[in-house]
């Protein structure tokens, strides 16, 4: 690696052990703090999003990781700072061929901010269509039926009730209903 292979301060991706990404963004600040490093590594992000999961009959907002076992870190890459980094407990490598780091493009930097930086999370529906459900809330409490549309959107379920001998179409939000 030559002494100055920097194209500038750029975003690079950096392959961690999955579940470890907070222990090498911490470990990586430690590191960058005592071996003076500040004028070459400056910011280091975990990609997270919010969404709307619904567990037993709640619905919870939780933070997930967008890629795990990834973290992003903006550098300018030189063979004191592409050590410190790949040194750092772990960190398996780099992303990029060999021994380079390849830079993330400035486009996919800031499609992922825009994605981070969504504060209205997605719902998650934990129901696939067929399913057989009991309805739990509402005026069709108790009532059985199943699954034939998923709008993830909106947080809506479509459930077919029989009544009378017929199929009914309902509309429910996915909280009203449980898996049998």
């Amino acid at each position: 690696m030559s002494k100055q292979i920097s194209q500038g301060k750029l975003w690079y991706v950096i392959h961690t052990y999955s579940g470890y990404e907070e222990n090498v963004k911490n470990n990586l600040k430690q590191r960058i703090e005592s071996m003076g490093m500040e004028d070459k590594i400056f910011n280091i992000l975990i990609p997270t999003e919010k969404k709307i999961k619904i567990k037993n009959g709640r619905r919870k907002i939780i933070t997930e990781k967008i890629f795990p076992g990834y973290v992003l870190v903006e550098m300018i890459v030189t063979d004191e700072s592409w050590y410190v980094v790949r040194n750092t407990p772990n960190v398996t490598g780099f992303i990029g061929s060999g021994t380079t780091p390849v830079p993330v493009s400035q486009k996919e930097i800031k499609g992922l901010q825009k994605r981070m930086g969504v504060e209205e999370p997605k719902f998650k529906i934990d129901f696939n269509i067929d399913d057989h459900i009991e309805i739990i809330d509402g005026p069709f409490k108790n009532s059985e039926g199943k699954i034939s549309n998923i709008d993830e959107e909106r947080g809506k379920i479509k459930v077919l009730v029989s009544m009378f001998g017929r199929e009914t179409p309902i509309e429910l939000d996915s909280l009203q209903a449980k898996k049998i």
